[in-house]
């Protein structure tokens, strides 16, 4: 169209319609200020059915409708008038041609030009002059759109490198974060299980350092003579320490009796010695040698305990006690008397559990066995002597017949 047939941009006091703007002005209100699923929305109205068109071709046939008044430059009037009802408000302050391209330089500088285009082009004081600087500002913009639009192509492109890099990471990282949580809850259930075992082993100790606080507590309060016990456990560790003792000095004395045995002129006195005691019966009243065998006292006085000490280990025996069941463990009668060659059990100062263990074990094991009524130390040398020295093979470590 020339510029004879363009129509007069006046001043009017009302506003423009679509149909009156210049066809030049068409493509960039058409392109700019209607989107472009919105102007096919308003073709297929139109038409009445689906346009098959593409997009450039709804673009330029709206374009093309728009130079007179129809169906759809009355639809697309409308459309813009509702779309941007605030900002043709706003404009309608705007009395001169000077103030619309003042409030249209801010709408550029805003960087929101679509709807100030329809207003500034469609206002009442909008002139030729000012026509023609709103189609080149818009043209412009429309380049430097196009222009930022490659940039943002180009930069969308690069953020979805980057962002199917970083799912790509955030993938591993999740599943590094599962392995370790599930190494951390099983870790945490196999110390919770610890935890609660401990809790368990202590509350059990607890308990049994309870129960046996209360067992030494009620045996504190049925021993009257709780002390005196303790004074005599101490007493007895004191002879056992001495009983030690006496026999490490016993078998020094025995070593330096078989060394002196050893000498020429110790063993021609003996042999002088010797034949008239062997032809004579013993009447010096002393019971026949024991040497180097064990002797278990079972039962007793403690206070004849070290005289039978004296006479046992007189004639060369290793003494060894056992209270019968007063004091000492029933469980360490069966090893004493396991341990000894000769057993004196003291029938007047024994618990009838003991004799009967003593009698019983003798029996079973041919153990010889002297039972003594009175505790007193005459008797055991008379029973000694008694029992014991018609044997003669004693003073050679000869074993001695049971009795019983």
């Amino acid at each position: 169209m020339c510029e004879q047939c363009q129509p007069e941009v006046a001043a009017s006091p009302r506003r423009r319609r679509l149909w009156n703007l210049p066809h030049n002005c068409h493509c960039p209100v058409i392109g700019v200020c209607l989107p472009l699923n919105t102007l096919r929305t308003l073709v297929n109205k139109t038409v009445g059915g689906k346009a098959v068109a593409e997009d450039y071709e709804i673009h330029v046939g709206a374009v093309a409708e728009c130079t007179t008044r129809n169906r759809l430059s009355n639809r697309l009037q409308d459309e813009l008038d509702r779309r941007y009802a605030r900002t043709l408000q706003a404009y309608r302050t705007a009395k001169t041609a000077e103030a619309v391209a003042e409030m249209w330089v801010e709408a550029i500088r805003q960087g929101d030009v679509a709807g100030a285009f329809w207003a500034a082009l469609t206002h009442p004081q909008c002139n030729e002059v000012l026509q023609e600087v709103l189609l080149r500002d818009m043209h412009m913009l429309q380049h430097q759109a196009g222009a930022e639009t490659r940039v943002d192509i180009a930069r969308f492109k690069a953020l979805q490198q980057i962002r199917a890099s970083l799912e790509l990471e955030l993938k591993n990282t999740q599943q590094r974060h599962a392995r370790a949580l599930a190494e951390k809850t099983a870790e945490n259930d196999r110390l919770t299980a610890e935890t609660l075992q401990l809790r368990a082993a202590n509350v059990a100790k607890d308990s049994q350092i309870a129960f046996l606080t209360h067992d030494v507590s009620a045996l504190k309060t049925t021993l009257a003579n709780y002390a005196q016990a303790a004074r005599l456990q101490k007493k007895i560790e004191q002879l056992t320490a001495r009983q030690a003792e006496l026999e490490a000095q016993g078998q020094a004395l025995r070593q330096q009796l078989a060394e002196a045995k050893k000498a020429p002129a110790w063993h021609a006195s003996h042999a002088a010695d010797a034949a008239p005691a062997a032809a004579e019966p013993r009447d010096d009243g002393t019971p026949p040698r024991l040497e180097h065998q064990v002797v278990l006292c079972v039962g007793g006085r403690n206070g004849n305990i070290a005289n039978y000490r004296a006479v046992i280990e007189g004639i060369g025996g290793r003494f060894t006690h056992h209270d019968g069941g007063l004091e000492d463990k029933h469980s360490a009668l069966d090893a004493s008397l396991a341990a000894a060659d000769l057993v004196i059990c003291q029938t007047g100062c024994i618990s009838h559990n003991a004799y009967w263990r003593v009698k019983d074990f003798c029996k079973r094991t041919g153990k010889r066995c002297l039972f003594v009524e009175n505790p007193s130390t005459s008797s055991l040398m008379r029973e000694l002597r008694q029992n014991l020295a018609p044997d003669q093979d004693s003073a050679s470590g000869a074993p001695l017949p049971q009795l019983s």
